[in-house]
């Protein structure tokens, strides 16, 4: 059976292997960290669901409802509960139009036409995709393993891994990062790839503050909102995660997610003293949960699109490679579905063909 690699365990690289497996090939996913799912992080605790990573993904894109109806898992999809979004001005929350909030934290995408359709997630959070096709996988991922080369090896590759061994395979797939994808493309004769170290990736801080409902004075509407972004300013939005999503925490309880910027001390602490001020929180936290991605969200150069055109127009000449994710494609976890299955699809033609 023809084999291809593919490398990392984030989502990207999930689905493709998931898109491999349908087409008939046999993929081996390698990955260095001890889990899969990349920056998809789903923590329960105490009848709570906590997200380290994206809470949803974009109902109007069909990749993911279509990739959960193939693992069997279609009908653990939920909808948004509340909608619309407001801006913190320092003394009120006014209502933001569809889409504004995006543009407030520097998102350049979704477009508000898609925003207008909402969010969809998982019952028990993003991490039930995750799991759901680690497990359908099976032997076929590998994780602490990570891949320090690739070298052309006959009408194939051969890489070298990072305990030492090696594997030979007639394809592969890049899902990782930018800065990674550009080494690893570039050792085999396609300089172009050099350019994704261009990507630049924004780093990303969160806290989850679990509260009974009563500390919170405040009306809570929405899913949440967002500050006016001024110099020195801690806290850049919150998301309402308890009302957002159905069963994300026990009744008469709340969760809360704030996102920071770069602060100093116990996040925890900032995040709870800076929500105080808006929602007229009275007393501590249940608990709280920190998640900090040092590289997060990717921020794309304007002459990007036409450097990763170049980068595959370049690997067309060469035996069966081909790049995807966050950092080569679109942001989004719909957006990385879709980007590792086009790879896998784009593989598999290649050799057949």
């Amino acid at each position: 059976m023809t084999r291809v690699a593919v490398i990392g365990a984030g989502i990207t690289g999930l689905a493709a292997a998931w898109e491999l497996r349908q087409g008939g090939a046999e993929p081996i996913v390698l990955e260095c960290e001890r889990r899969t799912g990349g920056v998809i992080v789903t923590e329960r605790r105490d009848g709570f669901v906590v997200e380290g990573g994206p809470d949803g993904f974009l109902a109007a894109e069909p990749d993911i409802p279509r990739l959960a109806g193939e693992l069997g898992i279609g009908d653990r999809l939920v909808d948004q509960l509340a909608k619309g979004s407001f801006l913190w001005t320092g003394a009120a929350l006014e209502r933001l139009s569809e889409g504004e909030a995006a543009v407030l934290l520097g998102i350049s995408e979704p477009v508000p036409e898609d925003l207008r359709l909402g969010f969809r997630s998982f019952a028990g959070g993003m991490a039930e995709l995750v799991d759901t096709v680690t497990t359908r996988l099976g032997s076929a991922v590998a994780t602490t393993t990570g891949v320090a080369a690739i070298a052309r090896s006959g009408t194939g590759y051969r890489l070298a891994l990072t305990d030492g061994a090696a594997v030979t395979v007639d394809g592969v797939i890049c899902a990782v990062p930018a800065w990674a994808t550009a080494r690893l493309v570039a050792s085999v004769g396609v300089p172009q790839a050099r350019a994704l170290d261009d990507v630049l990736y924004f780093p990303s801080l969160t806290v989850s503050l679990a509260y009974h409902r009563e500390q919170v004075q405040a009306e809570l509407a929405g899913t949440g909102f967002v500050t006016r972004r001024v110099t020195g300013d801690r806290l850049r939005a919150c998301t309402y995660a308890s009302l957002k999503y159905p069963g994300r925490s026990p009744a008469g309880f709340l969760l809360l997610r704030a996102f920071l910027g770069p602060v100093e001390g116990d996040p925890a602490a900032v995040a709870h003293a800076e929500l105080g001020k808006v929602l007229a929180i009275s007393g501590a936290p249940l608990w709280t949960r920190a998640f900090h991605w040092v590289r997060g969200l990717p921020r794309y150069r304007p002459e990007h699109a036409a450097r990763v055109a170049a980068i595959r127009e370049r690997l067309v000449r060469l035996p069966p490679l081909a790049i995807a994710g966050a950092g080569v494609d679109r942001a989004g976890v719909s957006a990385c579905v879709g980007s590792g299955r086009a790879a896998a699809r784009a593989v598999l033609a290649a050799l057949a063909g």
